[in-house]
């Protein structure tokens, strides 16, 4: 059982950046893959960014490539998403996500991920 707590939302002015955080509980943080998802209000959830157990793959949505890093510290039991070069088209709620998995590749299908994450709402101001 896996426990995710999201954190760093807020407001920013389009150009800016912000940093998410998500806090793990349990004892494999690092047997599991890990992503990101948004959900901006009346759109479906999508997929974001995705990082593998071993931290070694990552794998972006077209639409943040070249500004969002996802990364991940297993001794913290933390994943991270730098989020840069914001727009407003940026605005959702962020969730963090994860299934275990030994594979080398991260999914980005969120019917792979069985644990989610409350939520953290990004706003993005033009």
């Amino acid at each position: 059982q896996v426990q995710l707590v999201e954190s760093g939302g807020g407001l920013v002015q389009a150009g800016g950046s912000l940093r998410l955080s998500c806090a793990a509980s349990g004892r494999t943080f690092s047997s599991y893959t890990m992503g990101w998802f948004r959900q901006a209000p009346g759109k479906e959830r999508e997929f974001v960014v995705a990082i593998s157990w071993s931290g070694r793959n990552t794998y972006n949505a077209d639409s943040v490539k070249g500004r969002f890093t996802i990364s991940r510290d297993n001794a913290k039991n933390t994943v991270y998403l730098q989020m840069n070069s914001l727009n407003p088209e940026d605005t959702a709620v962020y969730y963090c996500a994860a299934y275990e998995s030994g594979s080398r590749y991260p999914s980005s299908s969120r019917y792979d991920y069985n644990y989610w994450g409350q939520g953290t709402q990004v706003t993005v101001s033009s």
